[in-house]
C-alpha cells in the first residue's frame, strides 16, 4: 500500500505488484496488519544556515509480508527513509509505526531493543568485523539482545544452523579478508536473521556484487520473503527492483511514483 501525497484514498498493491492497484475501502484498510506504517514523514538536515530537507512529508504504508524495492537517484531520500524505516534515525515530523509502536516517541534504549527484536539489516558494504571468523561476525548480534547472559550453545548452534542455510558451513573459521564479496554478503544475511527478525532492511544489498552473486543474494531474500517476512530493499537498479512484489520511486524527498518506469529496464 502506498500513499503518493496527493489524495486521501488508501491504495494497496494487488496480487500483480505494483503495476495494479486498488482503492482499500475503510474496512480493507482497518484489517490489514502493516510491518511499518509512515505518516507524513520529514527529516531535516541543518548545516550552518542551510536546510537540508530530505524527506518532506513522506506517507507509506508497508504490509506484513510485502517485499518492497524503493528506488530513487542519490539525493532521492530513499537512504534516508530506509535509516528511519530501520530506527536507526528520528524523524524531524510527522509519525513512524513499527510494528504497530509509534518509533518517533521512543528513547535511545528502546530504539536499540526494537531493532535488536524486529529487524535485520543487510548493508551494501557488509559491515563485518574484520578479526571476527564467519561465526563470530554471525553471533555478534546475541551480544546486543534484551537481558544478555552471553552466547550459549544454543546460539552457536543456531548460528551454524543459518550459516549452512546460506551455503556458509565450510567457511566458518574464516575471515573476511579470506571470503568473496558474494560470501562476504552471505555473512551478513546469515547476521540479520539470527535473532529470527520479522523485517529486513537491506540497503544496495548487491551494490558491490557481480551480476551472478548478485541474483544468488536475491534469491535468498525471496526465499526470506516467501517465508513471511517483510522485505525493504533501497536499489538503484530497475533489474533488481522488478524482482520485488512492490517498488515505489523516490525523488526529491517524496514518493513520486509507483512500479518500474517504462523503458528503465534494459534488454536482455
Amino acid at each position: 500500500m502506498f500513499d503518493l501525497g496527493y489524495s486521501k484514498q488508501r491504495f494497496a498493491f494487488n496480487s500483480h505488484g505494483a503495476s495494479a492497484y486498488r482503492v482499500l475501502s475503510e474496512k480493507e484498510y482497518c484489517s490489514m496488519k502493516y510491518a511499518a506504517r509512515l505518516i507524513d514523514l520529514t527529516k531535516h538536515y541543518f548545516l550552518g544556515d542551510n536546510v537540508v530537507r530530505a524527506l518532506r512529508g513522506v506517507s507509506l504504508d508497508v504490509p506484513e509480508g510485502d517485499f518492497l524495492a524503493i528506488m530513487g537517484s542519490s539525493g532521492s531520500g530513499k537512504s534516508t527513509m530506509l535509516n528511519l524505516m530501520g530506527a536507526l534515525d528520528k524523524p524531524t515530523s510527522g509519525q513512524y509505526l513499527l510494528a504497530g509502536r509509534d518509533v518517533s516517541v521512543l528513547d535511545d534504549d528502546e530504539l536499540s531493543l526494537i531493532r535488536n527484536e524486529l529487524i535485520g539489516f543487510i548493508f551494501q558494504s557488509f559491515h563485518l568485523i574484520p578479526q571476527y571468523s564467519v561465526l563470530d561476525n554471525i553471533m555478534l548480534t546475541f551480544q546486543y539482545r534484551r537481558n544478555s547472559s552471553g552466547i550459549t550453545s544454543k546460539d552457536e548452534n543456531r548460528a551454524i544452523d543459518i550459516a549452512g542455510r546460506v551455503g556458509l558451513e565450510d567457511r566458518l573459521d574464516h575471515k573476511p579478508f579470506q571470503l568473496s564479496g558474494g560470501q562476504q554478503q552471505r555473512v551478513a544475511i546469515a547476521r540479520s536473521l539470527i535473532n529470527d527478525p520479522q523485517i529486513i532492511m537491506a540497503d544496495e544489498p548487491t551494490g558491490n556484487l557481480d551480476s551472478t552473486t548478485s541474483a544468488e543474494i536475491l534469491n535468498l531474500l525471496t526465499e526470506l520473503n516467501n517465508e513471511g517476512r517483510t522485505i525493504i530493499m533501497v536499489t538503484h537498479e530497475p533489474e533488481i527492483a522488478a524482482l520485488a512484489k512492490n517498488q515505489i520511486y523516490m525523488k526529491d524527498g517524496e514518493i513520486a511514483g509507483q512500479g518500474i518506469f517504462p523503458g528503465s529496464l534494459k534488454s536482455v
